[in-house]
């Protein structure tokens, strides 16, 4: 079996003990840096923690089929950009495994996958809800930002299994601009639903006014998700 590939990552470490984990995926083209850049001048003083490390990842250059086969950092191909479209499951499925490697180093440095959300925005977005419906299920949690899933997407399924064998979920949380792109605002309520009605418990902030791109207000309120799902631990 071929090794999995190492990501290279930005990491926001934490300010006391660590104890909990965050792993943010940027969406196509962009890197760990430039996301970790963005995050710092959007939201002040930052998405920083005494007790949870924030890493960012890159992904790899792949060719990308929208950009006509140009090379992009993106988590996985796609046919186009479409919700009625088959999803590239073949790449997907490969970063799925690279990604986990990164989840699995967190485990074995000591936290527990309940002590880990898995997020993203845009393209990271919907790589996360993948990771989070069908790999790594036990995580603490899952957040999109202006991101959406095919309509017939394999991360609907996983779900509903789950919940037959008597498993939980990780709660999902949505953010997204009302101004985004063509019908993306839409198409990212959609997965909302679709994911609720699997058995998820999801949440889905609508942002007047905003377009493709993170915002303070947004963020702030991610900062609160978080250290809802991840509060600091009270072993010394």
């Amino acid at each position: 079996m071929a090794a999995v590939r190492k990501l290279q990552k930005c990491v926001v470490s934490p300010t006391g003990k660590h104890s909990a984990s965050v792993i943010f995926l940027h969406g196509s083209g962009d890197t760990g840096q430039g996301l970790r850049a963005w995050v710092r001048d959007v939201i002040v003083p930052d998405l920083a923690f005494t007790h949870i490390k924030v890493i960012y990842p890159t992904a790899p250059a792949r060719p990308y089929t929208p950009m006509r086969g140009a090379l992009s950092t993106v988590w996985f191909d796609r046919h186009k950009i479409s919700r009625d479209c088959p999803e590239h499951l073949e790449s997907i499925d490969a970063m799925c495994s690279t990604l986990g490697s990164i989840i699995q180093d967190e485990v074995n440095a000591g936290i527990p996958k309940h002590r880990i959300i898995i997020g993203g925005f845009s393209m990271g977005g919907a790589m996360a809800l993948h990771l989070g419906c069908r790999y790594h299920p036990d995580v603490a949690g899952v957040f999109a930002l202006s991101s959406f899933l095919n309509k017939d997407s394999a991360a609907f399924q996983a779900p509903e299994e789950r919940l037959r064998s008597g498993h939980s979920l990780p709660e999902l949380f949505q953010c997204h601009g009302t101004n985004d792109d063509l019908v993306l605002h839409q198409w990212g309520e959609d997965t909302s639903v679709l994911l609720r009605k699997t058995g998820m418990t999801t949440t889905f902030h609508s942002f007047s006014g905003l377009y493709h791109q993170l915002s303070q207000p947004e963020m702030e309120l991610l900062k609160s998700w978080i250290l809802s799902k991840l509060p600091p631990t009270t072993s010394t």
